[in-house]
């Protein structure tokens, strides 16, 4: 049985070149992964701006993060919902960890589709499942491990600017 998943990207900055199948590609090993055979997954590349407002928005967080995701549907076999990632943090966030400003932004992408499909950060042992999970796809994607951070992708410390 082949998946149906519909992954459009929209670019709305000019911190990062993309790479477009790559992120699709990340976002497609997490909904299989997962057991999805339907999805519709949109991916916002935004910058600090963009996504401050977001968070502020929707979340009442008045920083600029690294991502967010919006789960709209999850069902066993069906994922809806869209991830939005500052590409522009990533590249601050690649400098204060020696990585790569795409690596950072797969991480990214990689974190908000796992929120999507139901992993989650709130407790030490979901949060373990999830950077496990995270862990796994990064390296079957040909990318390194993160590493250790001080502040873990989807926490941010505002006074550092660092991740969300």
């Amino acid at each position: 049985m082949t998946n149906k998943f519909d992954i459009p990207i929209t670019d709305e900055q000019s911190s990062l070149e993309l790479d477009g199948p790559f992120i699709r590609r990340a976002v497609e090993l997490v909904l299989s992964d997962a057991g999805k055979t339907t999805a519709s997954v949109s991916v916002a590349v935004v910058d600090d701006e963009q996504i401050h407002e977001l968070n502020k928005t929707h979340l009442q967080h008045d920083y600029a993060t690294d991502v967010l995701s919006f789960v709209f549907e999850n069902t066993d076999q069906t994922t809806d919902g869209e991830i939005v990632v500052s590409a522009e943090m990533a590249v601050t966030m690649a400098a204060r960890f020696n990585a790569k400003p795409h690596d950072e932004l797969i991480l990214y992408v990689v974190h908000g589709a796992l929120h999507l499909v139901g992993y989650d950060d709130k407790d030490d042992a979901s949060r373990d499942a999830m950077l496990a999970q995270e862990r796994d796809t990064l390296a079957r994607l040909g990318l390194a491990a993160p590493a250790e951070r001080d502040t873990p992708v989807g926490f941010i410390v505002p006074d550092q600017g660092s991740s969300s």
